[in-house]
């Protein structure tokens, strides 16, 4: 038995050292980046909600190079890279989820809810698509691009949007990271126009 559990753990250990080579190895990235809101934070929040009023802000689905800690860099057409020496805090689809809901809850007089909190009542629920969360080689910029849907309970009303932000970077993690702060910020100022006060 215990010939079995050494042989396993050097198992794990070789494929995590497998991984890891696999994924850039080394040492972690001095910083890790996020996305934080350019609305300015009033002092205190407190509202209230007419039944069907509340706004809650759903997760987006995203393409499969999003699901990662990585920031993608799109080389070509058929080919996606990563920026080197470069990560996130959580992945792009959490990461503007949360900005998304602290710009609508800065700029507009809605109550928003977590999507833990919809059984409260969901009322208007904001979904979509984060399709571009990245750097762009050919064009030489960052590019966001999401896909809102809104919906009322029930579905009695539904609405599509396509929502898109550049900002010019060159392709390293010093420049990459600001200008996805900035055309995130631009998307969620967008959006949240859209879903309106």
């Amino acid at each position: 038995m215990r010939l079995l559990t050494t042989t396993a753990a050097t198992a794990l250990a070789l494929c995590l050292a497998g991984c890891s080579g696999l994924l850039g190895g080394g040492k972690p990235p001095a910083t890790l980046f996020s996305i934080t809101p350019d609305a300015p934070e009033p002092a205190s929040i407190v509202r209230s909600s007419a039944p069907g009023q509340a706004v809650t802000i759903e997760t987006p689905m995203a393409a499969r190079e999003l699901g990662t800690v990585r920031v993608p860099v799109q080389v070509s057409p058929t080919n996606v890279e990563y920026v080197a020496q470069m990560q996130l805090v959580d992945t792009p689809p959490k990461l503007f989820a949360a900005l998304l809901a602290e710009t609508v809850r800065r700029t507009t007089n809605r109550l928003v809810l977590d999507p833990g909190q919809a059984t409260l009542d969901p009322g208007l629920v904001v979904n979509g698509t984060l399709q571009r969360f990245g750097y762009d080689a050919a064009s030489g910029q960052v590019i966001v691009q999401y896909d809102g849907s809104l919906s009322t309970a029930g579905g009695a009303r539904v609405e599509t949007r396509r929502f898109t932000a550049t900002s010019p970077a060159d392709g390293t993690a010093v420049s990459v990271g600001p200008a996805l702060n900035r055309a995130s910020n631009q998307v969620a100022a967008e959006v949240a126009k859209w879903i309106g006060s």
